[in-house]
């Protein structure tokens, strides 16, 4: 079938255009490297269907980051029909560049100058018309988050996938040395030659690979001369060349004036050390403790758990089951202490739908609101240490919220060695939203616990990430930022966002909290539940808990937030003191990662070191746990 691909930077509104195309809808965010995975839909253009694909964000066809290898490595593969080119029409001159790399690596290219409202209130003037005549392919301005250019966008698209392409292919004048190498190479390529050339005096290695299989002799001779020419210059000759050329694309038809900006000051002292540390704490405190702690995990439980649920719903519906079902082990099934309903659907509806949904409705607005990437930008100097850059905040932020998407968004970052190091930190000291709103919402009656708590679990982060880096070798990889604009975010656009990780969310865990009430209703009818808690006790009583904990720690493995629901039912039911509820929620927030999140990390670490991890994740929250037991002793004494 012929294709699409929307090729752009990050944050330049390439999903949101994906959705108004096809209708289905994908994470939009205002942080790079949101669209870990390629996503593929179908759109019907002039009475013929496409598949069109969403690429991660990519800067140049030389890529730096892994994303950019994802997105270089399908244009080569996949040759679409058509590649539209998705900018921030501020930033254009920065993007420039990669619509001159697209037209001369012979693709099809429509430029889409997006976020124009945006670049009109910031006093950015563009000439649409003479851009367009300047670098020979269609030019279209809009703004996606109001629907602004989506119909003439289509319009274009149907007219260039109708022509002939070798009508549209515009040649661009290329670099001397690049034209020189071009003209010699023989074989034929996905990319055009000029874009071959230029990436192998590049010293691109999978491109020189490549040549080399390909070429004859003399050709690779010729080659090697023109590039040891090209050493000889400027290091950066070739990349310059290219931003001078779109410098004199946009001349005299690109123009900017200063204004002051009512959100300047906020944005100044996000980025300063104080003025940030402040903000964070702020934002961490409303967002996390008031919102997803108090709010969600404490009126909102008590409201659906509680009343909806435990004294109008359940009660009704268990007295109805009673009646028409006769079989003793069919109720206990479904109405029983692990009873699909009375247990599965119970936690997932009443205890984690209205903590996730507060979490995920937090972080959709400092997503959109632009304040995750200047979190990360100031966290940088204070994520050297722990051998990471200020690009990990994503990942380790998205951990709030379920460590399994945490631990696919590490592919954004740059070397294994910091994948390694934001996995092993999610697994053993990143709770999840439910964890989070939980142990928020128990502790916070008991503020010296909740302080202890965030000591603990804190300082096992940062001393983790000293000692990996420490141990683990590797240079530090260079951070760099591309900063969207501090704005205030639409509400619809937030509730669409939530709605659509809600509706993701909820396919995965109902299913998964049916399927553990199952295992566990039959752990309980063997008599294997009490075995495995009878197992587990001589551990408990060494952190000084309860043997009932046991069963909360294999909830906590089989899923996490399934724990996080265990531990709150505990505390209800009154086995728990306020110590004892400390030293579990410590320990339950470092302890195993869950089963899918150990079976996404085997995917992406492999089974070696996800099992290491896994075992310092154990060994660590025991550890943790005997430690706090021997400080509640000594105080005692």
């Amino acid at each position: 079938m012929h294709s699409i691909a929307l090729i752009g930077n990050p944050n330049v509104g390439k999903s949101l255009l994906f959705y108004h195309l096809t209708g289905n809808y994908v994470t939009v965010a205002n942080y790079p490297g949101t669209t870990v995975e390629i996503t593929k839909g179908q759109v019907n253009l002039g009475g013929r269907n496409y598949v069109i694909y969403d690429t991660p964000g990519m800067y140049s066809f030389s890529p730096i980051t892994e994303e950019e290898a994802v997105t270089r490595r399908l244009l080569w593969e996949l040759a679409p029909d058509l590649v539209v080119h998705v900018t921030d029409a501020k930033n254009l001159p920065r993007m420039l560049p990669l619509t001159l790399e697209l037209i001369s690596a012979g693709f099809q290219v429509i430029l889409v100058l997006n976020m124009m409202d945006e670049a009109e209130k910031a006093g950015v003037r563009i000439n649409f018309t003479r851009l367009a005549e300047r670098i020979g392919v269609p030019v279209v301005a809009a703004a996606f988050t109001q629907g602004r250019g989506v119909t003439a966008l289509k319009r274009e698209m149907i007219k260039l996938l109708a022509a002939n392409k070798s009508q549209q292919f515009f040649i661009l004048r290329e670099h001397p040395l690049v034209a020189k190498a071009a003209s010699f190479l023989q074989a034929q390529y996905p990319f055009s030659r000029q874009m071959v050339a230029r990436l192998y005096l590049e010293e691109d290695q999978e491109i020189k690979k490549l040549v080399h299989q390909k070429e004859s002799r003399e050709v690779q001779e010729y080659l090697a001369g023109c590039l040891a020419k090209v050493k000889k210059q400027n290091d950066n000759e070739l990349l310059l060349y290219r931003f001078r050329q779109a410098e004199m694309m946009l001349s005299g038809i690109f123009r900017t004036s200063t204004r002051h900006s009512k959100m300047g000051r906020l944005e100044a002292l996000m980025l300063q050390p104080l003025g940030g540390f402040l903000l964070m704490v702020v934002v961490a405190y409303v967002g996390l403790y008031l919102l997803v702690g108090r709010f969600g995990a404490g009126y909102l439980v008590d409201l659906l758990e509680g009343v909806l649920l435990g004294e109008i719903v359940l009660p009704v519906f268990s007295a109805w089951l009673h009646r028409l079902i006769s079989s003793p082990k069919t109720l206990d099934l479904l109405v029983g202490d692990f009873g699909i309903i009375t247990l599965g659907l119970r936690y997932a509806l009443g205890v984690i739908l209205p903590i996730v949904s507060t979490y995920f409705f937090v972080f959709a607005w400092l997503e959109d609101s632009g304040y995750l990437p200047r979190l990360a930008f100031w966290a940088n100097s204070w994520m050297r240490p722990l051998g990471l850059n200020g690009r990990a905040i994503l990942p380790l932020t998205l951990g709030f919220g379920c460590g399994t998407m945490a631990v696919l968004v590490t592919r954004t970052l740059e070397s294994t060695r910091e994948r390694f190091i934001a996995t092993f930190l999610l697994a053993v000291a990143v709770p999840c939203s439910a964890q989070l709103g939980l142990i928020l919402a128990l502790l916070s009656a008991e503020p010296v616990f909740l302080f202890l708590w965030l000591v603990m679990v804190g300082s096992i982060f940062f001393l983790s990430g000293k000692v990996l880096n420490s141990l683990l070798p590797g240079p530090r990889t260079p951070f760099f930022m591309e900063l969207p604009p501090l704005r205030l975010p639409s509400l619809s656009a937030i509730l669409q966002k939530t709605g659509a990780r809600m509706r993701w969310y909820f396919r995965e865990i109902c299913p998964v909290f049916i399927g553990i009430s199952v295992l566990l209703w039959f752990l309980q009818q063997t008599g294997l539940l009490q075995q495995i808690s009878n197992f587990l006790a001589p551990l408990m009583a060494l952190m000084g808990l309860p043997s009932q904990m046991g069963t909360v720690f294999l909830f906590g493995f089989l899923r996490r937030d399934y724990g996080a629901a265990g531990l709150w039912d505990l505390y209800q039911q009154g086995f728990l003191d306020g110590g004892q509820l400390l030293i579990a929620a410590v320990v339950l927030t470092l302890f195993l990662p869950c089963l899918a999140q150990l079976g996404i990390m085997m995917r992406e670490r492999g089974l070696f070191f996800a099992m290491i991890i896994a075992g310092c994740a154990l060994l660590v929250a025991i550890m943790a746990g005997f430690l706090l037991r021997l400080l509640f002793a000594l105080a005692v004494i």
